[in-house]
């Protein structure tokens, strides 16, 4: 079974021969722990491939992203990065005063200087799943923009100049999501942190009216191309699955241990592939093996039943053991019948 075969049969619980694998990494641990990232990959390969697309430099664009100080990204928001080979925050938010909104302009030069040229020969060559990531985060793009306060009072009061935003960036994204759906890309992703620790950070009412929108858009034209979709949003976002499911997201990347992972599985098992993960905020960084092994093991236990649906990724943090890491690939090709039956 190639690896394609594998991710398609899994997001149609059609039988995979086992979970696909999923790992992401920070840019530090590509910077600096570069030998035992390839040492991992080599062992256990990804079942995903990126594809190589080039998109425009955007005009306000200056500075190196995950470098101590300051850069600004296309749409003049000012990020901050304190450790080398971490994102950073956004600190300065070009729209933190309404008066500026007449003088956004979207960075269009991204899209109008892309260069998709090369993906569709990659797609042919490789028998890996073709995922394509996009810059499609309408809700944290607006808190770049505005800062969070900021936005989240626009939440709450509802000023027209909200909607004018909103409906900016998404004429952008629906642009991007077009350009990808015109390659030979297996799937596209997007994404929306959409809760805290312990609930959504907004009333499930106002995140349907103002932002399923949106992401119903993104699916409809993804859906029409024959693509897959993947949605990737961090936080306790259970009030919002049946949506997302409704809507036509295939695969959902979502922080399982913020939320109560069997009862996700009652309700949701079978129709939707959850696509990861295992916690990254304590077992990753600060559990024994035999911790991160029970972790995946419960994640299995719920989800797993060998049918498909579930894909076995993970976040590489920074100072994460690598064999931690090791071991949630391991704990995966365990065999499903080696675990109790509910």
């Amino acid at each position: 079974m190639t690896s394609r075969e594998r991710v398609i049969r899994a997001l149609n619980c059609r039988n995979p021969d086992r979970a696909p694998r999923d790992l992401w990494y920070l840019p530090g641990v590509e910077l600096y722990r570069r030998d035992e990232l390839e040492a991992v990959l080599e062992r256990y390969p990804t079942d995903f491939h990126g594809p190589d697309a080039r998109y425009g430099v955007g005009k306000l664009s200056r500075g190196t992203p995950n470098t101590v100080g300051n850069s600004t990204d296309e749409w003049g928001c000012v990020w901050y990065v304190a450790e080398k080979g971490v994102v950073g925050e956004v600190k300065e938010h070009p729209l933190a005063d309404w008066d500026a909104l007449d003088d956004l302009a979207a960075p269009w030069e991204l899209l109008d200087q892309a260069d998709f040229g090369a993906v569709n020969a990659q797609c042919t060559k490789t028998d890996r799943f073709v995922r394509a990531g996009t810059s499609v985060r309408p809700f944290e793009r607006m808190q770049f923009l505005r800062g969070s306060e900021n936005l989240f009072m626009d939440l709450a009061c509802q000023p027209p100049e909200l909607g004018v935003l909103r409906d900016r960036l998404h004429e952008f994204y629906l642009r991007e999501i077009e350009l990808w759906a015109q390659t030979n890309v297996d799937g596209v992703a997007f994404m929306d942190d959409w809760g805290s620790q312990g609930n959504l950070l907004i009333d499930p009412a106002l995140w349907r009216t103002l932002f399923k929108p949106l992401y119903a858009d993104y699916c409809a034209i993804l859906k029409r191309a024959g693509k897959y979709v993947f949605f990737h949003s961090d936080g306790y976002i259970e009030p919002i699955i049946e949506d997302l499911i409704e809507i036509g997201v295939d695969a959902l990347n979502s922080q399982l241990f913020c939320m109560d992972i069997e009862e996700l599985a009652a309700r949701f098992k079978g129709r939707i592939t959850f696509w990861g993960e295992i916690c990254r905020q304590h077992v990753l960084p600060f559990g024994s093996v035999d911790e991160v092994c029970a972790a995946v093991r419960r994640v299995r236990q719920a989800l797993d039943d060998g049918s498909g649906g579930v894909i076995a990724q993970c976040e590489w943090g920074l100072r994460d053991p690598r064999e931690n890491i090791e071991a949630v690939y391991e704990t995966w090709l365990e065999p499903v019948n080696a675990f109790p039956t509910a």
